[in-house]
């Protein structure tokens, strides 16, 4: 049927950028309130202009669903993105979304699909 494996190819985010509004995963590096260090993947969205919440304009960031603004690595902030991957494609689909009345029959597509068949 569909194979439903999946690749990452990561970027380093000091080197090259994502295309404009891309939903990516994002690899960010920072500090606790404890002082302990972390590394770790969320999803966040690319884009080349944002304005905070504060109204301060912030250009090529990484935006996550807390509008919490991440840099690219080597740029000033406490927490900054050091690699980035696109986000697969949705279950057996080749796209990133699916609206409307195209959801219900993409889910039943992706539900009969298996694993590596």
């Amino acid at each position: 049927m569909t194979d439903l494996g999946t690749r990452v190819t990561w970027f380093d985010a000091r080197e090259v950028l994502p295309r404009d509004g891309a939903p990516v995963a994002a690899a960010i590096t920072g500090r606790y309130r404890s002082g302990e260090a972390f590394w770790m993947v969320m999803p966040m969205y690319f884009t080349t202009r944002h304005f905070g919440q504060d109204g301060t304009e912030h250009r090529d960031c990484f935006v996550d669903s807390d509008r919490i603004v991440r840099l690219p690595h080597g740029l000033a902030g406490d927490e900054t993105v050091t690699h980035w991957a696109e986000l697969p494609t949705l279950p057996g689909g080749t796209t990133h979304a699916v609206l409307g009345e195209d959801v219900q029959p993409a889910l039943r597509s992706a539900w009969r699909a298996r694993p590596g068949t």
